[in-house]
């Protein structure tokens, strides 16, 4: 029953964006712009960090896709409840929890789409890396959209307007961004910055999709990488799930 109510929305919602191609290549218009104009000017730039500056900064480009596409999906969730979606797909059958697994597919599905175009524009201006560490990255890229999305939907189902999701989601997102050094590693950051930005799981996320890009899968770096996706995504969606459950 779960797993054909989840197929089914994830159908609904999957032909929704395939319907809409502008919002499946402006996800990755910013992240490929800082592809083009950033990663140009790391090239002879010492990171700190193992792996030449694409092998640092596509991978950081890759969770920023994930982080700010995947926090704002709530958007879409205000909208439809203010139009009584959301309240006529609660009076069907539908089990609740498909109601928000169907989406997580779909977004996991756009922006790992997203990824692939972000890769491939990166190995044509000069990314080498193996194949089972760019397989690594979109993995990552999945469980970290599951978990974002997750929560951005609780999140909308207590915020009934897009002016008050907005400003929420950003206050959240950017330091996240900041603390994690998706852009640049941390290790160039000051002691006290390195050591504030552990307590944000996007480090984690980050640190070892930069080792997968190397060929490095077994460091305590990739477990501790591992553990914290996979812990933050189980703990995001039961999250959302209750959320669903409580606003039936």
């Amino acid at each position: 029953m779960l797993m054909h109510d989840t197929a089914l929305l994830f159908g609904r919602y999957a032909r929704q964006t395939l319907r809409s191609k502008f919002q499946m290549l402006f996800g990755a218009l910013m992240p490929l712009l800082y592809l083009l104009f950033f990663g140009p000017l790391l090239t002879d730039m010492p990171l700190g960090a193992r792996g030449d500056s694409w092998q640092v900064l596509v991978p950081g480009l890759l969770l920023q896709l994930s982080l700010f596409g995947a926090s704002f999906s709530g958007f879409a969730l205000i909208m439809e409840n203010n139009w009584g979606v959301v309240e006529r797909l609660r009076a069907t059958p539908v089990s609740r929890p498909a109601l928000l697994l169907g989406r997580l597919l779909r977004d996991a599905a756009l922006f790992v789409a997203q990824s692939v175009l972000l890769v491939l524009a990166a190995l044509v201006m000069g990314l080498r890396a193996p194949l089972a560490g760019i397989l690594l990255g979109f993995a990552f890229v999945a469980l970290l959209t599951c978990a974002l999305a997750s929560l951005s939907y609780a999140l909308a189902l207590r915020i009934d307007t897009p002016q008050s999701f907005g400003p929420t989601v950003n206050a959240l997102t950017m330091p996240s961004m900041l603390l994690s050094g998706l852009m640049l590693p941390m290790a160039l950051a000051p002691g006290w910055l390195d050591v504030l930005s552990h307590f944000t799981p996007f480090r984690y996320l980050v640190d070892a999709v930069r080792d997968a890009y190397v060929g490095t899968y077994t460091s305590s770096t990739m477990v501790y990488g591992v553990l914290v996706a996979v812990g933050f995504a189980a703990l995001a969606v039961a999250v959302g799930t209750r959320a669903y459950r409580n606003a039936s």
